[in-house]
C-alpha cells in the first residue's frame, strides 16, 4: 500500500475550501460540480481564483455566493468549451456512412447533444443530415449547463481564424459540397445559415442533476465523460441509456471508449469512434 501523501496546513486547508466551495455552488445555484474529476476541476477553479485577484478560495466562495452574475461568468470557466466544426473528422465520416443509413428506417428521428457547448457539433450533424436528405424529418434537442455557451450556439457565429480548419475538417468527414454552402462571413466572422437551426431546440440542462429524455435514436455526449469522476460517469451513462430507444446510437468522444459496454446495456458498433448501440 502507497504511504499517504504529507500535506501542508495550508494544502489542507485549500483542499477544504474547495470542496466547501463545490458544496456551496451546489447549495446556492443547484450546479452539481462534486462529482466533476477533482484534478481537472482543481485546476481551473484556482484559475478563476488567479483571474479574479481573489487572495483565496474562501474569498472566491463570498463572492459567488453574493454576486449571481459573477457566478454566470465563472460557470463559463468551470465546463470546459472547446469544440470546432466536425471535430474528430473520422467520427463524422462512420456517423454519414453507418449510422445515418440506419437512421433512414425511422419516420422521425430525435437526437440529443447533450453538453453541446458552444454549438460546432450540433451544426455539423446538422450538415450531415442535410446532405443525406434526413435533416427535414429530424428533430434536434441541444443542451448545455452554461447559458453562455447556450446564447453562443444558438447565434452559430464563429470566428474566422477557424474558416480553414473547419474548412479541412468538413471534407475529410466526407461532406459532398463546400463547407461555404452552410455560413456566411463578414467582419471577421461566419454564421451558419437560418435553415440549419430550424430543426434544434436549444435549452438548458444539467447532465448531472437534471432527468433525461426518452425515445432518442441518437445521443451525443462527446468530450464530457471525460471530465467525470468514475461514479458520475457510471451514472451518467446510466442516464443516456435509458434515453435512448432500443437500436439507438450513443456517441462519445475519441477519449471516452468503454472497457465494458454491456454495463450499460450497450454494445459497440464503432469502436474504433466510439459510437455505441443499445
Amino acid at each position: 500500500m502507497a504511504p499517504d501523501v504529507a500535506h501542508t496546513p495550508q494544502e489542507e486547508v485549500e483542499e477544504i475550501e474547495f470542496h466547501l466551495l463545490l458544496e456551496a455552488i451546489f447549495s446556492r445555484y443547484g450546479y452539481d460540480l462534486r462529482g466533476y474529476a477533482p484534478a481537472s476541476l482543481r485546476r481551473r477553479v484556482l484559475a478563476v481564483l488567479a483571474k479574479s485577484g481573489l487572495g483565496n478560495l474562501g474569498e472566491l466562495q463570498h463572492r459567488l455566493l453574493s454576486d449571481p452574475s459573477l457566478f454566470a461568468d465563472v460557470l463559463d470557466d468551470l465546463t470546459v468549451h472547446v469544440s470546432e466544426l466536425f471535430r474528430d473528422p473520422g467520427f463524422f465520416r462512420v456517423f454519414r456512412e453507418r449510422v445515418v443509413p440506419v437512421l433512414r428506417t425511422y419516420p422521425l428521428v430525435k437526437i440529443w447533444h447533450c453538453g453541446c457547448g458552444t454549438g460546432e457539433e450540433v451544426y455539423s450533424s446538422a450538415i450531415v443530415l442535410s446532405e443525406t436528405s434526413l435533416y427535414e424529418r429530424t428533430q434536434i434537442y441541444a443542451t448545455d449547463v452554461s447559458p453562455g455557451a447556450l446564447d453562443a450556439a444558438r447565434e452559430g457565429v464563429y470566428s474566422t481564424e477557424q474558416v480553414e480548419t473547419f474548412a479541412e475538417n468538413y471534407a475529410r468527414a466526407g461532406g459532398v459540397g463546400k463547407l461555404s454552402d452552410y455560413c456566411t462571413d463578414g467582419y471577421g466572422r461566419i454564421a451558419l445559415k437560418e435553415p440549419l437551426r430550424k430543426n434544434v431546440l436549444f435549452f438548458q440542462h444539467d447532465l448531472v442533476s437534471d432527468q433525461v429524455f426518452g425515445e432518442m435514436h441518437v445521443v451525443f455526449c462527446r468530450n464530457v465523460l471525460i471530465y467525470f469522476g468514475h461514479d458520475l460517469k457510471s451514472r451518467v451513462l446510466a442516464k443516456l441509456a435509458r434515453s435512448l430507444c432500443p437500436g439507438g446510437f450513443l456517441c462519445l468522444g475519441s477519449s471516452e471508449r468503454l472497457a465494458r459496454p454491456g454495463e450499460w446495456g450497450f454494445t459497440e458498433f464503432a469502436a474504433d469512434v466510439s459510437i455505441y448501440r443499445r
